[in-house]
């Protein structure tokens, strides 16, 4: 028998399914925490992903819901790169992987989970990340509760929050 615990997973199992976008203003009355988000603006947001590739694994996304890069004006395309890059620091300062994996899917058939509403995945790789569990079994072990991970990196993106552009 194989156990592998993501507590975190209980509440997407439970909870109610709908097709809001995750990305878009939330109209339920949910925090910030309640939906993992580490930072936004005006223009931009960084949230962790609930279900993630790895631990650390974030999302970077434009506030408006657009789905094309041609669609972003100049100063969103700034903005979300400014974020992807000040977010790979701030993960590597507090979690010290050695490497990234950092994208977008445009497109259902390009691997998008939510297509509607573009988003850059950053998500931290070790070595030995990919081990027999994930090749042999499909399943992957997270080290760190989503919510603690939350936490460490939360301060890290306040303070970069209030600085220049990187």
């Amino acid at each position: 028998m194989k156990n592998l615990w993501a507590p975190w997973r209980i509440e997407y199992i439970l909870g109610r399914r709908d097709s809001r976008c995750i990305f878009c203003p939330d109209d339920q009355g949910l925090s910030d925490e309640d939906r993992l988000i580490l930072r936004r603006d005006d223009l931009t947001m960084v949230m962790m992903n609930r279900y993630p590739y790895n631990n650390g694994h974030l999302l970077v996304a434009p506030l408006r819901h657009v789905s094309r890069l041609h669609q972003l004006t100049e100063d969103e395309s700034r903005e979300i790169m400014n974020w992807v890059t000040k977010s790979t620091v701030i993960l590597q300062n507090i979690m010290r992987p050695d490497g990234f994996n950092v994208g977008l899917n445009l497109g259902r058939e390009a691997g998008a989970g939510f297509e509607e509403h573009l988003h850059f995945h950053i998500v931290p790789r070790w070595r030995g990340d990919t081990n027999f569990l994930a090749v042999l079994e499909d399943i992957r072990s997270i080290p760190e509760h989503i919510k603690q991970t939350y936490f460490r990196l939360l301060p890290n993106f306040r303070k970069e929050s209030s600085n220049e552009v990187v």
